[in-house]
């Protein structure tokens, strides 16, 4: 078996979703590349620091109704992805200058600290420091 390579989240638009995650987030683009024959851009993100080889995220443009139906509610109204940090609250601090919209103040649990901010399209993410 090998390791998971990509993990697709279907955004709007390949430009407002990377302002978000690489302005604001300070997500690292990995791969932007055009591909007219099928009218769509492979867009690869990852975390910043992130090493070379780390699961990147496909920016995958709705293409369809149903698809744009998922757009901001790809796990249903649950978490849907995992940042974990090496500084909660430098970046905690970072986010909410950049105008990320938090929907759940940080929380020492047993595991560390976590705090759930939402996308510009409504897909909720926790941001863990981990203790």
């Amino acid at each position: 078996m090998g390791r998971l390579a990509h993990i697709a989240l279907v955004v709007r638009d390949y430009d407002e979703a990377l302002s978000f995650y690489v302005e604001k987030l300070g997500f690292t683009l990995v791969e932007d590349t055009p591909m007219p024959a099928q009218n769509k851009r492979w867009v690869t993100i990852r975390p910043p620091n992130a090493s070379a080889d780390a699961t990147t995220i496909l920016l995958a443009r709705a293409a369809s109704e149903e698809q744009e139906a998922a757009i901001g509610n790809q796990c249903g109204s649950r978490v849907f992805l995992f940042l974990e940090t090496d500084d909660f609250q430098r970046d905690f601090d970072r986010f909410t200058a950049a105008g990320v919209e938090w929907v759940r103040a940080p929380k020492t649990e047993a595991y560390g600290t976590v705090a759930v901010f939402q996308d510009l399209y409504g897909n909720k993410w926790d941001l863990i420091g981990r203790s």
